[in-house]
């Protein structure tokens, strides 16, 4: 049995990576918490989507399809961009094999979200489901996911930082062994608890963008570009304090990518604003519900049928003009 403890607070709780083992065929087997946590924080970000998709004028038909689908190849954008740039990548790359044995650890979120965004960016227009609704949608629920899923790490006892004096300082059985996967912190001493500032972070951004999306919300994308800017400047200053993080030369990966995200968040949202600026009413509300397996038009399609509604409307006007004028004529 492993320990965790809060010496300063006088905390001290006995865990297990593993909730319960079993054996099938001569194979062993384990659930665990790190994957039950995930598990977790992927229901409650479909449920949280799944109760606010009218809100959102989406079909949940439509949805559940790109949802399944984007949640495979966020699975494979976290293992591989962890492989990617772990420092053990030739290893992988000379074992191909071992790339699959993701349960001997190496996920990486930043992956995760990558892989889900860019599935979506296919998946979207395959289904007829508006792009960016949909993003300013999973915002939140990506959120909910990763406030949820930083607790695995607790469990595991990865993903802390160097030492600390500060009163919530941690330690334990594995992070006080010269044999965890991390560097340049004295295993003696306490250190920052950093999966749980990430937690709180992704928390207190989900309830940020709840009431953006219910107080504020004035156009398409506007969540996503928040969400990016949040998660990433919390991200940057995060991984700094990591003692585990993954390396291009001396950069951590994730701050080079958070740096990216806030910049290209901020870009994101004054472009999607000044294309999709609506009046301060609800962005949607003069739009119909989606009756369930019904499939509504995307914003291009919108867009599309409007500019041809408006020019159906000017040719019967300048019909109706040219009809007063010859019968002005012949009176």
């Amino acid at each position: 049995m492993d320990f965790v403890s809060f010496p300063e607070l006088g905390w001290r709780f006995n865990i297990s990576q593993e909730i319960y083992s079993f054996t099938i065929g001569g194979h062993e087997f384990a659930i665990r918490w790190y994957g039950l946590l995930i598990a977790i924080g992927f229901l409650l970000a479909v449920v949280y989507a799944y109760r606010r998709a009218n809100e959102f004028r989406l079909s949940k038909d439509a949805m559940t399809d790109v949802v399944l689908v984007c949640t495979l190849f966020a699975f494979v954008g976290a293992r591989l961009y962890y492989v990617i740039f772990s420092e053990d990548r030739a290893a992988y790359f000379n074992d191909p094999l071992s790339i699959l044995r993701v349960w001997e650890g190496g996920l990486a979120i930043y992956g995760g979200v990558i892989g889900a965004f860019v599935t979506a960016l296919w998946m979207c227009p395959l289904k007829k489901v508006d792009t960016m609704r949909m993003f300013d949608l999973a915002a939140p629920g990506f959120l909910i996911g990763q406030a949820i899923g930083r607790w695995g790490n607790f469990f595991n006892q990865e993903a802390f930082g160097g030492n600390t004096t500060l009163p919530w300082g941690m330690t334990g059985s594995i992070i006080g062994s010269p044999y965890a996967n991390a560097t340049g912190y004295d295993p003696t001493q306490p250190v920052h608890p950093t999966f749980l500032y990430e937690s709180l972070w992704c928390l207190l951004g989900l309830v940020l963008l709840h009431i953006v999306s219910k107080k504020a919300y004035r156009f398409r994308g506007q969540l996503f570009s928040l969400y990016i800017m949040w998660y990433g400047t919390g991200r940057f200053f995060i991984e700094q304090l990591r003692t585990d993080s993954l390396y291009i030369g001396t950069m951590p990966v994730s701050c080079l990518v958070a740096a990216v995200s806030v910049v290209g968040g901020l870009v994101l949202y004054f472009v999607l604003k000044n294309r999709d600026a609506r009046s301060p009413k609800d962005l949607f509300a003069d739009e119909p519900l989606p009756a369930e397996g019904e499939i509504l038009p995307t914003a291009e399609e919108e867009e599309a049928t409007t500019g041809s509604a408006e020019e159906t409307e000017s040719t019967e006007e300048a019909v109706l003009t040219e009809e007063e004028d010859t019968n002005g004529n012949q009176n």
